[in-house]
């Protein structure tokens, strides 16, 4: 007997499963939109040079104004950035066109002007925005670009405000993960829904840039917090049969999040508003969260028996077995986890992911599937306006096609195996950004349809690895290696914008490396263990025994049941879930 036979009789498929599944997937509505919420709240509307206060005065229409005060670039629009350093009235009378024939640097700032009947040229003067900038708000009302002007100089730190919201996430992977392992899922999901809450409403409040950038990154440290414990708590609670159902149920949460999210954004078009509307219902989260059982493995390995024992009495009893809660004590329980309990070791490190053959085989193929889904995801995800459609709509597409993304890898997974599921996704979306790099530009329908594509097998292999890992890491150390694989995704969603940058140099360079990156990882993921219909395991010993090949155990189990025999007086039976290890 395991913990597994204990859970069935406490009951693993009962009302309790359902309600406690159901409060933790809520959450995760949230989580989609603080997480894409870059895309609505740093949106960078169309915008010029504010014109001079003397102009303004004038009864001439806006668009005159307009077009003798700011030149005009290759598109047929307003120069962002640059101005004319005198107005350029002689353009409203004769046929003149202008050409910007240097690139301004510096305060070097040189433009032609064309008249094509009289072949007159003019050499301009232009200066930089100095009055500030005018902003077509047509999507959002507001943004922290509009509000704080991080356009055309300062345009970078828009990236870079995700680049530190992506640290927090990162920073919180880390702390969260090694932290839950030694007090308890509970408290720490607790700890980040408060912190979510929090952080989330002062980020709305912020009077600065900086303010904003330092709450946001509180916030993803929270949100790593959220979906760590979460998700460890889920399936520590549940059936292995139901295991993979589960798991991709709570993922569907984070695609309807991202519906919910175009709503939002679609009716509430300043960004504060926006912004406290995603984090009020955290403190809502944070005060059911106390209802939450912790993790009875986690009690029972952390030398808490007793607490174990309360509650899965409390489990049973809202599953309605009476029968099992009365027969549940300390010594049933010790006694059906005696092997891991054996075979635990006073504490627990990061280090002890890697310190053993099978362990550090796990961990390096897990970094690198996490870090490729992480990297080419938000590298499609997170710049919506690229696609020349309304980011609304993008935005519902981009959630919409999780649904059916998931739908097939729970099948897959659920009948062909995680391993698999997680390879082939992983090329799959690898394949279609690689294919978009020949797609001509004019055919932009086709580019953003494989874009989607792509996005749906990233969001499948997302579903996939969040299930897998919390499978492949056993409880003792399960949070510790969900925070280390965590940490690498975070580090690919922060190094995925600066590949853009790559563009300037080589502008197919940035989709090669988007593509290649979950090619490659694909054909890694291959080496992992597979989990379907296995049991969780609870210590590193079961990890690496169950790796060993089937001659090795047999050949183990005869040596076991040897000594096990030698051991035990003559007529008495051995305690069940007795193990005797080879060094016994």
């Amino acid at each position: 007997m395991g913990f597994a036979d204990i859970l069935e009789e406490v009951g693993s498929r009962g009302p309790f499963q359902i309600l406690h599944v159901t409060l933790l997937t809520i959450p995760m509505l949230m989580l989609a939109s603080h997480n894409l919420l870059q895309n609505f709240v740093a949106a960078v509307p169309q915008h010029h040079c504010l014109l001079p206060p003397n102009l303004t005065d004038t009864k001439l229409p806006a668009d005159l104004l307009l077009r003798v005060s700011v030149p005009i670039d290759s598109k047929g629009k307003p120069e962002r950035c640059i101005r004319f350093a005198e107005p350029q009235w002689h353009v409203l009378n004769q046929n003149w066109t202008a050409k910007n024939l240097t690139a301004y640097e510096n305060s070097e700032f040189t433009f032609l002007l064309l008249n094509q009947t009289e072949n007159n040229i003019l050499n301009v003067e232009l200066q930089r925005c100095d009055h500030g900038w005018q902003y077509q708000q047509t999507d959002m009302t507001s943004t922290i670009i509009s509000e704080w002007d991080l356009v055309c100089d300062l345009r970078s730190l828009k990236q870079m405000s995700q680049t530190i919201y992506m640290a927090g996430v990162l920073v919180g992977s880390l702390i969260f993960g090694s932290l839950s392992d030694r007090l308890g899922r509970r408290f720490l999901l607790l700890w980040a829904h408060l912190q979510m809450a929090v952080a989330g409403t002062c980020v709305a409040f912020s009077p600065s840039f900086a303010v904003f950038c330092f709450f946001r990154f509180l916030t993803g440290m929270a949100l790593s917090g959220i979906i760590l414990n979460s998700l460890s708590l889920i399936v520590e609670w549940v059936s292995m049969r139901v295991r993979t159902i589960v798991g991709t149920g709570t993922g569907y949460g984070y695609t309807l999040g991202q519906l919910i999210l175009a709503g939002l954004a679609y009716f509430i078009r300043d960004w504060r508003w926006l912004t406290l509307a995603v984090s009020l219902p955290f403190y809502v989260f944070f005060f059911y969260t106390w209802w939450f059982p912790e993790s009875a493995r986690w009690l029972v390995l952390n030398h808490k028996a007793d607490l174990a024992v309360t509650q899965l009495k409390k489990v049973a009893r809202l599953n309605g077995k009476t029968e099992a809660c009365k027969k549940i004590n300390t010594e049933k329980l010790k006694s059906a986890m005696h092997s891991e309990m054996t075979n635990l070791k006073g504490s627990y490190t990061a280090l002890d992911l890697v310190r053993t053959a099978v362990m550090r085989r796990i961990t390096i193929c897990l970094v690198f599937v996490w870090f490729s889904t992480s990297f080419s995801y938000y590298g499609l995800s997170m710049d919506l306006q690229k696609f020349g459609v309304s980011i609304y709509l993008i935005q519902l597409i981009f959630g919409a096609v999780d649904i059916p993304a998931k739908l097939i890898s729970t099948v897959t997974m659920s009948y062909i195996g995680r391993r698999v599921t997680q390879s082939a996704s992983l090329v799959l979306a690898g394949v279609t950004i690689v294919i978009n790099i020949f797609i001509p530009q004019d055919l932009q329908n086709v580019r953003t349809s494989l874009a989607v594509l792509g996005k749906g097998c990233l969001a499948s292999s997302f579903s996939c690895c969040y299930l897998y890992s919390g499978e492949l890491y056993p409880t003792v150390v399960r949070q510790s290696g969900m925070g280390i694989v965590s940490m690498m995704a975070r580090l690919g969603a922060m190094t995925a914008p600066l590949v853009l940058l790559l563009g300037d140099y080589i502008p197919v360079l940035p989709m090669v490396i988007y593509g290649g990156s979950p090619i490659i990882s694909g054909i890694i993921a291959i080496f992992l263990p597979e989990t379907l219909n296995i049991p969780l395991p609870d210590t590193i010993e079961e990890v690496e025994m169950r790796a060993k090949p089937e001659s090795s155990k047999a050949e183990t189990n005869i040596k076991e049941a040897i000594i096990l025999q030698e051991i035990t007086p003559l007529g008495q039976k051995p305690l069940p879930g007795l193990h005797i290890t080879n060094e016994q």
